[in-house]
């Protein structure tokens, strides 16, 4: 089972870096005690740290060009990404189903435990007629209410192709803006036709133009959707202004310089999210055994169904 993630190195420091533009070296954060996820992230921290060691100094092993050896230096660290990825990613689906099969098989028990808890609340009220007693079973009760129909629980969530945007937008933890009213206002009509009848995609002369043109309406068709001036506003200045100038060509040493620095900075996302991974409740579950996870599921529901039977007990002799 993979666990744990190493540290992550800093991506450069513009201000301090040398007219050469060698990247920063990178830091290693506190060892894990996970062995897969641990060896991965030390791995892709020692990528890192030899290719900042190759790229700062000189002509070695017969005057290599520098190019080739931060080459080299790119093509180690991308594989120690790449089983960073492996597993981190290998623990997400760990947690997932774990956190699947937790619900499945267990989360009966905590809701037989919960109606024990408001049956047993509610037994003692009876008994006592005490305001808090009775306070105490409300609250009880209100826990084990009946959860909400799937077409509520999914409203504005599904719609005829699947995923509304919104929904979508949460689930690639894209900036989600609720529409603030159910028709968009006259101005932002206004916008919204302007831009469709200037960005239309039968408009494009090639298939690149066709292509930046539906990008841009998908976005032009979310912000009217939600009403939302502001966005259509800068949507329409976006247009006017024309597609993005290309960028001068970099050297050879540049693209490699900025392959280190996306490999740094998809590494620091990669460690958040073992982070995040490993201190959630499931993700701490599972480092309680992380050899057997099913056993501990299987001891969990033991010791469930060992509550359920005790407050079986306690409720029976409320109601004798």
């Amino acid at each position: 089972m993979t666990h744990e993630a190493a540290g992550v190195p800093p991506t450069r420091n513009d201000d301090d870096r040398p007219d050469d533009a060698r990247p920063a070296e990178p830091q290693t954060a506190p060892e894990t005690p996970d062995a897969s996820a641990g060896e991965a992230g030390a791995a892709a921290s020692a990528a890192f740290s030899d290719s900042s060691d190759s790229s700062d100094s000189g002509p070695r092993g017969g005057g290599e060009r520098p190019e080739a050896r931060l080459a080299k230096a790119v093509q180690v660290a991308e594989q120690a990404l790449i089983e960073f990825e492996i597993a981190v990613e290998t623990f997400r689906v760990e947690v997932e189903n774990f956190s699947r099969l937790h619900h499945q098989k267990l989360g009966p028990m905590y809701a037989r435990l919960d109606e024990l808890d408001a049956q047993i609340a509610e037994a003692r009220a009876a008994r006592t007629g005490d305001p808090e007693d009775l306070r105490k079973a409300k609250e009880a009760r209100d826990i084990v209410m009946p959860m909400p129909g799937v077409d509520e629980l999914f409203h504005d969530w599904m719609d005829s192709d699947g995923l509304s945007p919104e929904a979508s937008a949460m689930l690639t933890e894209q900036p989600v803006r609720p529409p603030k009213r159910v028709r968009p206002s006259e101005e932002a009509r206004r916008l919204y036709r302007e831009l469709a009848r200037k960005a239309h995609p039968d408009l494009a002369q090639d298939e690149p133009e066709r292509e930046r043109r539906d990008e841009f309406i998908t976005r032009v068709n979310a912000a009217y959707g939600r009403g939302d001036v502001e966005l259509l506003t800068e949507l329409a200045a976006e247009w006017a202004a024309g597609p993005a100038k290309p960028l001068p060509p970099l050297s050879e040493s540049e693209e490699l310089y900025a392959r280190l620095e996306w490999l740094s900075r998809r590494k620091e996302l990669l460690t958040v999210l073992a982070k995040e991974l490993e201190e959630s409740a499931i993700g701490s579950m599972l480092r309680m055994a992380p050899d057997d996870p099913d056993q501990l599921l299987a001891d969990i529901g033991d010791q469930l169904l060992g509550e359920v039977s005790r407050r079986e007990a306690e409720l029976s002799e409320l109601v004798q």
